[in-house]
Order: C-alpha cells, then sequence, then structure tokens
C-alpha cells in the first residue's frame, strides 16, 4: 500500500492500481489529492477536512458521519453514513470506523460527529479525535486549537504504534513545524519506531 500526505490532514492511499483519499477539505488545495479517487473518506465536517463543492465535482462515492451527510443529500445514494464499529468495502480497500465525537475543543459548543477510518487493519485515520486503535501506522493529528503537546505524546505513548506520521499541521508556520519535528523525533527516539512529518506530495510504502 502506499501512503501519500497531501495538504493538512488529507492522504491519499493506493494499492493494486486503486485508490480512496481522507479528507480533502479546503486546507487541501492539491487537485492529484482526490484525482481518479474512486472512494472520499471524511472524517468531519470542520471546512479543513471537508469541502462540499470538491466532492460535488467529484463522481466517488463518499463515506462519512451523520454530521457531514446532511449537507450532502444533493449527491443521493453516492452518501454512505458510516458510524462507529461498522465495516464496509471501498475500492478494494477493507475499512473499519472508529469513534464516535470530536475531541472536546468548547465549552460552549458540543462536539460534532467524528469517525476515524482504520484501512486494511494497518492505517488508522483518526480525523479530529484521539481515538485508540491497535495499528501499525498512525496517522496523528500534530496541531490544533483543541490539542497541546502533552495531548499528542500521551496519544503516541497509549496507541504505540508501529509508526507515525503526522497529519493536521496546515495552522503551523515555519518555527511551529520546527517545533513539531522536534518532539515527534523525541517520541521516535524514545520508542524505537518512525515517527515524523511527511512533506506535502511525499509518498512511503506500507
Amino acid at each position: 500500500m502506499r501512503l501519500t500526505k497531501f495538504g493538512h490532514a488529507c492522504v491519499r492511499l493506493e494499492k493494486n492500481g486503486r485508490s480512496i483519499v481522507i479528507d480533502p477539505g479546503a486546507m487541501t488545495p492539491e487537485p492529484a489529492a482526490v484525482a481518479g479517487a474512486e472512494a472520499v473518506l471524511i472524517t468531519h465536517e470542520h471546512f479543513d477536512h471537508f469541502d462540499p463543492e470538491r466532492l460535488r465535482a467529484s463522481e466517488a462515492p463518499v463515506y462519512t458521519c451523520p454530521g457531514v451527510a446532511r449537507h450532502l443529500g444533493a449527491l443521493g445514494d453516492r452518501v454512505h453514513v458510516v458510524r462507529d464499529g461498522d465495516r464496509f468495502t471501498a475500492a478494494g480497500f477493507d475499512v473499519t470506523v472508529a469513534g464516535e465525537k470530536h475531541h472536546f475543543s468548547h465549552p460552549d459548543v458540543p462536539p460534532v460527529d467524528n469517525v476515524g477510518f482504520l484501512i486494511d487493519d494497518e492505517v488508522f485515520h483518526p480525523g479530529d479525535a484521539l481515538t485508540t486503535v491497535d495499528v501499525s501506522t498512525l496517522l496523528v493529528p500534530v496541531q490544533a486549537p483543541w490539542l497541546t503537546v502533552p495531548d499528542l505524546i500521551a496519544y503516541l505513548r497509549r496507541t504505540a504504534p508501529g509508526r507515525a506520521y503526522a497529519v493536521h499541521d496546515g495552522l503551523l508556520n515555519d518555527w511551529g513545524l520546527h517545533v513539531l519535528d522536534g518532539v515527534m523525533a523525541g517520541e521516535s527516539e524514545r520508542s524505537g519506531t518512525e515517527m515524523r512529518r511527511l512533506r506535502v506530495g511525499e509518498s512511503v510504502e506500507l
């Protein structure tokens, strides 16, 4: 399986000539992220993960939580609502859904729906939550208004993946990315596993 990182929280997975994409939101400007993908998976409705116009311009089926689906009624049966514990197959990938709600982010705003996607029991994208699953490759959110460095480190240690790649980094400037790289390097050294940030457009084979 080939994993490619795109802007902010978006990744594309390719296997046997087929591909899916997760969370191509407004902070993912690269057209290549979605081009030719056979399915799009959306974790939740925030703009940095969910761009409805982009989905309307595509013909790919969309798998997502109830909160996102309510914005996509015009897409009809292209939209598939999934919930925690569901399993489905998309473009030859086996997908397990884990999680229900966004991480707590504001005392006056109830958390929105948020589902994470475990792909082929190998790669887990949690969206904006710190859902714990047993996984080889964790796509770990690394910066957000709802996330601190101690939260990030605790999540990595609790999950203890075989490797971890950073997502949700689109709000960071160069200094912030430098700090993040140091945090990931420290955890990588401590755990003896690969934990790092992929550059936009960078791919790894899993």
